[in-house]
Order: C-alpha cells, then sequence, then structure tokens
C-alpha cells in the first residue's frame, strides 16, 4: 500500500507497510496512479500512451524503472506482515492507570466530557483507602512490567491535593519491593495551583498536563468558573510559574478547539509566543446538534490552519526558537513498536481508569458507560472478558481502518471515541479519521521540509 500527496510544492510519496518516506517528481507521482505490482521487466505500453501528452517516453520508461528498483528493494508497494502480529495481539499486563481522583471540579467547561467534572456520577472525591487499593491492583496485575504510570486526573486533581500526595508516597514505599519504577502525570486546569503545589508537581510528576485553550476571548468562551466568569487571567500566570521552575522535564499546555475558534492556529501561536513550547490543541469531538461541534462542513478550514501551522513552525526553527506540536510530532524511524502500532493506547488492556468509588473503566471516557464498567476494587472483580475484547481492538480488527494508509501512525483511532459516536470500539469514527489524515500529511511534511534543510 501506498499513499502520495502534494503539499508546498513537494510530491511525497509513503510506503505504508515499511514506513519509508519518498520525494518524487511529477512524472513517477503521476505514473503512480497506474503502475501496480505485479511489475513487468519493461514499462508497459499502455502507461505509455496513459501519459504521452505531458511526458516523454524516456522519462515514462525510467521513472518506470525506478519504482521497480524501489518495489525490489522493499521500499515501495512493500508487503503487510503486519496482520501476522495482529492475530498474537493477546492480552498484556497493565502497565498503566488513570485514577480519577476528584469527580469534581471548580471550572464549568462548556464542552467536558466529564459532565463538568463528576461523569454524570455525582460530585465525589476519592477515599485514600481508594487510591491505595489501586496501586495494589495495578501492582498485582503488571506482571511482567518494571516501568508503571499513573496519570492524576479529574475533574480537577488538585481539590484533592493532600491525597494525590499520600498516593504517590505509598507508591514510592512499593517500589522497591516489587522491583517497579512509578512515573506519575497529572492534568489541571491551574485554578488552584500555589507555590508549594508547583514545587511538589515538579519534583514528583514526570509529566504534567496544562488545561488552556489559548487566547483569552478564545478560553474564556468555553473554560469558566462557577460564576460563568472566564479562567485566563487566573491560570495562564500560574502555568508561567510552574514551566519555569520545570526545567528540562516533560510538561505540555493542552487546549480543544471547536466551531469558535476555527482559526486555531492562532491560539497555537499564542501558547507559544506566552512562553510554552511543548503544545497541544486537539478538535473537539461532539454530536453535530450541538451549536460548538465540529462538522464536515468545517474540514477545509481546519486543513487550512493545519497547512498554516506547517509554515508558522517552520519559521520558528528558522529563527532558531523550538517548539513542539504534539499532532505534528511523528516517528518516521519504524517506531513506536509494532504492538503500539496495531493497538495505539491500549486502553482496557495495558490501561485502565478508576473511578473515586473503585469502579475500573477501560479509560477515563469510558467511565459512566456502566457496559463497559471492568470491576470494582473493593468487591474485588475484574471482568477479562472486556479486558480480551480491547486486547483484540487493532487495525485489522476495524474494517475502515484496515485499507487505510494512517492504520499504523492512528493505531485505529479512538476506541471511546468509537464506541460514543459509532456504537462500536471497532467502527472509526471518520470525522476524526479525517481531522487524522490531514495532521499526519502535515506531520510528514514538516519532517522531510527539515530534512531537506
Amino acid at each position: 500500500m501506498i499513499h502520495k500527496f502534494k503539499a508546498k510544492g513537494l510530491n511525497i510519496l509513503l510506503d505504508v507497510n515499511s514506513g519509508g518516506v519518498h520525494l518524487i517528481d511529477d512524472v513517477t507521482y503521476d505514473l503512480l496512479d497506474h503502475a501496480q505490482p505485479p511489475f513487468e521487466e519493461e514499462c508497459p505500453t499502455k502507461y505509455i500512451d496513459a501519459l504521452k501528452t505531458d511526458y516523454s517516453e524516456e522519462e515514462i520508461k525510467e521513472s518506470y524503472a525506478d519504482i521497480v528498483a524501489l518495489y525490489h528493494d522493499k521500499l515501495l508497494f512493500s508487503e503487510d506482515i503486519y496482520g501476522d502480529f495482529a492475530n498474537t495481539a493477546v492480552e498484556s499486563p497493565i502497565k498503566a492507570m488513570c485514577l480519577h481522583i476528584a469527580h469534581d471540579c471548580n471550572l464549568r467547561c462548556k464542552y467536558c466530557f466529564a459532565s463538568t467534572g463528576d461523569f454524570g456520577t455525582g460530585r465525589k472525591l476519592m477515599p485514600l483507602e481508594v487510591g491505595i487499593a489501586a496501586i495494589d491492583f495495578l501492582l498485582e496485575h503488571s506482571i511482567g512490567r518494571e516501568n508503571l504510570e499513573v496519570d492524576f486526573f479529574g475533574g480537577e486533581p488538585l481539590m484533592n491535593f493532600e491525597v494525590v500526595k499520600e498516593i504517590v508516597k505509598y507508591a514510592r514505599s512499593k517500589e522497591e519491593e516489587y522491583h517497579k519504577n512509578f512515573r506519575f502525570t497529572i492534568t489541571t486546569n491551574g485554578m488552584l495551583l500555589t507555590d508549594d503545589k508547583i514545587d511538589y508537581i515538579n519534583e514528583e510528576m514526570s509529566n504534567v498536563v496544562l488545561s488552556i485553550d489559548g487566547r483569552k476571548e478564545v478560553n474564556d468562551r468555553m473554560r469558566v468558573k462557577v460564576d460563568g466568569s472566564g479562567c485566563y487571567d487566573r491560570i495562564v500566570d500560574n502555568y508561567k510559574k510552574l514551566v519555569e521552575k520545570r526545567g528540562d522535564k516533560e510538561y505540555y499546555v493542552r487546549g480543544t478547539y471547536t466551531k469558535y475558534n476555527l482559526d486555531f492556529s492562532e491560539d497555537v501561536m499564542h501558547l507559544y509566543n506566552a512562553g510554552f513550547d511543548q503544545v497541544s490543541v486537539e478538535p473537539v469531538m461532539e454530536d453535530e446538534s450541538v451549536e460548538y461541534a465540529i462538522t464536515e462542513k468545517d474540514l477545509d478550514q481546519i486543513y487550512a490552519e493545519y497547512d498554516k501551522l506547517v509554515d508558522q513552525i517552520a519559521e520558528i526553527k528558522d529563527n532558531g526558537g523550538s517548539i513542539n506540536f504534539f499532532h505534528f510530532m511523528i516517528d518516521l524511524d519504524q517506531g513506536p513498536c509494532v504492538i503500539k502500532r496495531l493497538r495505539g493506547c491500549g486502553s482496557g488492556n495495558e490501561y485502565v481508569a478508576i473511578t473515586p468509588d473503585g469502579d475500573i473503566y477501560p479509560c477515563h471516557q469510558f467511565v459512566g458507560h456502566e457496559e463497559y464498567c471492568m470491576g470494582n476494587l473493593e468487591q474485588g472483580t475484574f471482568n477479562t472478558g472486556i479486558k480480551k475484547e480491547f486486547a483484540g481492538a487493532h487495525v485489522y480488527s476495524k474494517p475502515t481502518c484496515r485499507d487505510c494508509w494512517a492504520k499504523f501512525y492512528c493505531s485505529g483511532g479512538c476506541n471511546a471515541n468509537n464506541y460514543i459516536y459509532n456504537g462500536d470500539i471497532h467502527d472509526a469514527y471518520e470525522l476524526s479519521c479525517k481531522i487524522m489524515r490531514k495532521r499526519l500529511e502535515c506531520a510528514i511534511l514538516s519532517q522531510v521540509r527539515d530534512m531537506l534543510k
């Protein structure tokens, strides 16, 4: 399988199975509309006839010879070997956990998938005993895994920060006994950040996610306090202080764009100019009936914004600056590992979420969907049937993914989005797919342009 596209005056060719990326001339680009394996030794007359209006016979034959050579070198139309690994995609030890430390929030973000923090289950905080039981569960179910990840999530985790600290303390006390290394992450809206919390987070958290949508008017339209006022002025200085103190440890600011800010490249640049060089801005996923929802009609503008970002980021780098826009970060050197390419985040299999009541779900976005509750810590239950179902959710079990050129980079999309919007974790959500494919083309383009410098 191949995928080719034109961008910024370049003809780019991706060999899907090998991951090889080639820059090609116009004649090769057009010839690939016709030339497919199996290849003959000499260029067939039908190909020459199809292109002779635009190219000479010599150009066409030379291009055909190059295509055949790349094919024999397994760099073009290479064999799909990943299906063999998909068939062995079995249940794995759990290595990561999302702790819903707070089903409560001091913001009322209008697009919140978690029903403004309580996931539709009532506002509550996770008791310490549930957090400790969750760590014990992870230790028990991570046999063979040395490195474990725990993400403190909400709602707003800082509303239950003393319990966060006690859970970290407990987990650290078990590392030597169980021969484990814990890596902690926290996601915050920044409203309760203080100097002491910043210092603790920078000491104990390997990564921190800072929620902000970009420009003040954009952020404050959707990310509002209980009284309806915006939060930008309160959080942006807190974030700057945290990042300044953080040094070289990982962080990123994470925003959401909606129909209200389809010019989201301006928000990315605003965040960069505010001092944040690790930026992620995601499209909202919502039913089309919702006023701020993104629809098919918005795609052309969204695509144009990603194209604009390619140039903006290139300009930053050309001027000696540095920015990581997460959706343009792509590994063209045969990474990540095969299993991650096939299954993505590992939700429901390698990764689970725990609620304040100790209920277990495949990930944070499944919380509240009782049909996917995997068990409960207090009751000692764990549905391995659901775990097996998610272990089998990969790009070859999703019909729309199997023949998609982007499958090894998006890994079949988000299982939660697939379920919420299509009713089946194996049925990829096409609107999300279209945006993802554009982002991937821009990511490939961005790296190709870097290599040409």
